[in-house]
């Protein structure tokens, strides 16, 4: 149907061998966007080669690793001589296996001096591991500089082909480099977090500056899409024409029965409500609930800031009551991105804050097998909550809330299969046979303070925006006090000190590796109420929707090991990405992935509970790779009990 996106960019490049890099945007143009603040940047396409592995989409073997032949056959296809009089091989690089993570297609190498002056190179939605892709194509050429003695990137190319949801598309990445300047005075101390900036007045480039500058010429429907785009944009941003747009999105529809939004788009707000049908949902202390949700949206600069207020109706048909919770939310700029937010209301919660089991989950287990494992508690609150990053991979969290909790009996038994001989587990999670509440109803203020440390964490610095990039060869560390204070039950105050390290990162061909690491120690906790405990995710229904494994035990209890003392929690997967099973004739063909993993929990009170993992991953057909299924094996002072997990994921 069209172009969906034009951008081109003009920058300056420094760079220090082995990996850093440094851009520096000076004239930057996207049709139909006058801000012309391209996301387009020279480290999202740096491909080298020369590389054991290339960063594309997921690591990508090179042709001429020092492991490649192992994933490479190769066929000379012919030889020629360039203008220098330097003789070129032609090698066709043909991958061993379809669903390796490999290219095929041509190099050419120089020869004798052993560089590539050229490649032409495709790789697979498969091999890449991303579903929606077709085929990606990679095109770079070389020259040489006499005085320097250095073979040169000139020119990429990167052509792509999707397809997903019956919708297909095509693009193109296209690249000039010029102008080099070779073995200057650069040190690492001229290289800094900020690898991406723009110059003054970058976006304010006329056509003419650009048809002297752009080293590849348009093609006709570039050339119309600018025209045609810039054109419309004038039109789309009038007051007229946004209140035409207004007038008829509007209307009332009996399509928007479960939702409504009315839009102000000059005045850049808009406001309604929406019954999500996920909000239709059963439990033994509500019954079935619905809910509704209400909005009110107002955007500033371009959405670097925002207003918003929303509030949440939920009616529960068993227990008869209407809770309400309503949240104020000031975001007071795209850099720090410091946000603000006041929030107040009463709500059912799960003694578990990291709600390990969702809604729907419980749903089924509840009214299909009679399983009621959602364990619920009525809190009253008011809370302030403030975040910043205060500079450059450190972000500070605080929240402060006053609370009245309340405990919650089961009011129904509706079961859709009743068991004969069963019936519904109590609401408490410390005797689940016995109707009793699990703690005194009582007030209490709670201080949260967090700090989240990014390490090596780099960024791109746009006009009023900071875009920060995850450095996977580091990990993140967060440290957090919590404080517990002012409790109508003097014993319910407490003091907690936590930290949690984690990260992912790929090893090469081998896949990908994640860790986290969490632990904590409790102070004057001895007898505080039971939701204040550190609460550690389990899974009783054997289903996870998750798209990793490492921040729960799968084969455990939602509450077994609850504790008010310390702790330490480990967990981590890696997921061998075709590594392994790529290599098994038959096997090979069916492109699944292998994933191992390890978790354990320790306590003060407990002997360690550990839990091993074996599973396939990328299950699935053509593009629809959304399933894995997962062995797990459960110790504690020897074997407990194994299981099967059914995953779903959905990219």
């Amino acid at each position: 149907s069209g172009i969906i996106y034009l951008s081109e960019t003009i920058s300056k490049i420094k760079f220090l061998r082995p990996n850093k890099l440094k851009e520096k945007i000076t004239a930057s143009k996207v049709s139909g966007d006058d801000s012309g603040f391209s996301f387009n940047n020279a480290i999202d396409v740096d491909y080298n080669f020369y590389n054991n592995t290339v960063e594309f989409g997921n690591d990508i073997v090179s042709p001429i690793a020092n492991n490649a032949f192992a994933y490479y056959n190769y066929r000379l296809e012919g030889v020629f001589i360039d203008d220098r009089g330097n003789l070129i091989n032609k090698i066709k690089v043909i991958p061993k296996r379809d669903n390796d993570p490999v290219f095929s297609g041509l190099i050419y190498i120089v020869e004798d001096q052993w560089t590539i002056y050229a490649l032409e190179l495709d790789i697979t939605g498969v091999q890449e591991r991303i579903p929606p892709a077709d085929l990606i194509s990679l095109k770079q050429s070389f020259s040489y500089s006499e005085i320097d003695d250095i073979w040169a990137l000139r020119s990429q190319s990167i052509d792509f082909k999707y397809a997903l949801f019956g919708i297909e598309g095509d693009g193109r990445f296209t690249a000039v480099y010029s102008n080099y300047e070779f073995n200057t005075t650069l040190t690492s101390n001229d290289f800094d977090r900020e690898v991406v900036a723009f110059a003054p007045e970058a976006n304010k480039k006329d056509s003419l500056f650009w048809r002297q500058m752009r080293p590849v010429p348009l093609t006709n429907e570039e050339f119309t899409d600018y025209i045609k785009k810039d054109s419309i944009q004038i039109v789309k941003e009038s007051k007229t024409y946004l209140d035409s747009l207004d007038r008829d999105n509007n209307r009332f529809k009996l399509s928007n029965v479960l939702g409504y939004t009315y839009q102000n788009s000059h005045k850049n707000y808009r406001l309604g409500f929406e019954i999500p049908l996920s909000g239709i949902q059963f439990n033994t202390v509500q019954g079935y609930t619905a809910e509704t949700d209400v909005f009110f949206i107002k955007n500033y600069d371009e959405f670097r800031r925002y207003f918003r207020a929303s509030a949440n109706l939920q009616y529960g048909f068993s227990d008869e009551r209407l809770r309400a919770t309503g949240r104020l939310t000031y975001k007071f700029n795209d850099i720090s991105r410091r946000v603000l937010s006041l929030s107040a209301g009463i709500q059912t919660e799960q003694f578990n804050p990291s709600n390990p089991i969702t809604p729907i989950g419980n749903t089924v287990a509840t009214l299909f097998f009679q399983r009621n494992y959602m364990k619920l508690y009525d809190r009253s609150f008011i809370q302030l909550d403030f975040s910043e990053e205060l500079f450059n991979g450190f972000r500070l969290y605080t929240n402060l809330s006053y609370e009245r909790r309340v405990a919650l009996f089961n009011t129904t038994d509706q079961t859709f299969y009743p068991q004969e001989g069963n019936s519904y587990l109590s609401n408490n999670p410390l005797d689940q046979l016995n109707a009793i509440a699990p703690f005194a109803n009582h007030n209490l203020a709670k201080l949260n303070i967090v700090a989240q440390i990014n390490f090596g964490q780099q960024y791109l610095s746009y006009p009023n925006s900071k875009f920060n990039i995850q450095n996977e060869s580091y990990p993140t560390l967060v440290v957090g006090y919590e404080k517990g204070f002012a409790a109508s039950i003097t014993d319910y105050n407490f003091d907690q000190i936590k930290a949690r390290l984690y990260q992912s990162f790929s090893i090469a061909d081998k896949g990908q590796f994640r860790y986290n690491i969490r632990t904590g120690k409790f102070f004057n906790a001895e007898d505080i109420a039971f939701m204040d405990f550190q609460h550690f995710n389990g899974n009783q229904i054997y289903v996870s929707r998750r798209g990793n494994y490492t921040d729960v035990f799968n084969n455990l209890g939602y509450y077994d090991f609850s504790t008010n003392d310390s702790y330490f929690e480990f967990h981590a997967e890696h997921d061998f990405n075709g590594f392994i099973l790529g290599k098994i004739p038959l096997v090979n063909a069916l492109n699944f992935n292998l994933i191992l993993g390890a978790h354990q929990l320790s306590t003060p009170t407990i002997k360690p509970y550990r839990e091993f993992t074996i599973g396939v991953d990328n299950i699935g057909w053509g593009k629809w790779r959304f399933l894995r299924f997962d062995y797990i094996r459960s110790y504690q002072n020897g074997f407990i009990n194994d299981a099967i997990l059914f995953g779903l994921k959905f990219f």
